[in-house]
């Protein structure tokens, strides 16, 4: 299995799996990028070391069993065998259902939630709006401090068990929407900033120094965040985004990347052949927001 970061200020990098190390090699092709191989497999462990540093997760890890601080773990997600066949379900007269998957069942998981999606469609609601799922420091909060934005909080029991609730809510006839936080990560956990440039000093939010969305690097960061929008809906087979707080999203380029993010969102709905779509909640009033 190829395995490959962007770090593009280290001198060197190390590829830790299973207990063996392997020095990756600068991409030639692409700048800041290393690669290597090694014998990997659906839940092998992994991390990456920049020079002399700590062993940290891969910033695109699909899967954080130990939490935000512990190694990766490899996610085929070609593996799992989806039960329904879902042509999508559009928003236009939806009646959303906000869910909290750690306080809607006394499990807080979401197997338990998936069994109770039935009491949601006797109500009317036709879609399900899932509160931030990335992992954050321990079992229970609200998401929006989450990291690792390609990954399932581990407590509300990992990539598999988002499939199947998704899986089971398409069966019943729900849509599934998702809230991202694209603005800021959680204080703990956020190694980004050791990687590169993930961040900048150019623009600052109410959580700090904002996400680089327009300073040198930016292109890789943007791909970063196109990157995990599109994994939740293809991947996970999610219907539609929601993006908070985007007036935090500071971006001076002249192709804003919710610009890009919605183009980039309409060409896969094409290639799937399923309605996607975007929400965005926004303090500015701004009209080019609203389709």
């Amino acid at each position: 299995m190829q395995f490959e970061v962007w770090a593009p200020q280290a001198g060197r990098v190390t590829l830790h799996c299973e207990g063996a190390t392997r020095a990756l090699e600068r991409d030639p092709e692409r700048s800041g990028w290393w690669w290597g191989e090694a014998e990997a497999g659906d839940g092998t462990r992994y991390g990456f070391a920049l020079d002399d540093g700590p062993v940290l997760p891969d910033p695109r890890s699909r899967r954080q069993p130990d939490g935000p601080d512990g190694l990766s773990a490899v996610v085929e997600h070609e593996r799992y065998a989806w039960r329904t066949r879902w042509a999508g379900r559009p928003l236009p007269g939806a009646v959303l259902y906000e869910l909290h998957v750690g306080t809607y069942t006394p499990e807080g998981t979401l197997d338990a939630a998936a069994a109770r999606l039935d009491h949601l469609v006797e109500l009317g609601i036709t879609h399900v709006e899932l509160m931030p799922l990335c992992p954050f420091p321990g079992r229970h909060g609200w998401g929006y401090e989450g990291v690792s934005l390609w990954a399932v909080h581990e407590p509300y029991g990992g990539p598999e068990a988002l499939k199947r609730f998704v899986d089971r809510a398409h069966e019943l006839g729900l849509g599934v929407v998702l809230d991202v936080v694209h603005n800021h990560l959680g204080p703990s956990g956020n190694y980004l900033p050791v990687f590169g440039p993930y961040f900048t000093d150019t623009h600052h939010t109410p959580w700090g120094s904002a996400v680089n969305l327009d300073a040198p690097g930016s292109d890789e960061v943007r791909a970063y965040l196109l990157g995990s929008a599109l994994s939740w809906l293809r991947d996970y087979r999610i219907d539609g985004l929601r993006l908070d707080a985007v007036h935090a999203l500071a971006d001076t380029r002249a192709c804003h990347f919710l610009e890009e993010l919605s183009t980039t969102v309409d060409a896969l709905a094409a290639e799937l052949g399923r309605p996607l779509f975007l929400i965005a909640e926004s303090d500015l009033n701004d009209p080019r927001l609203i389709t």
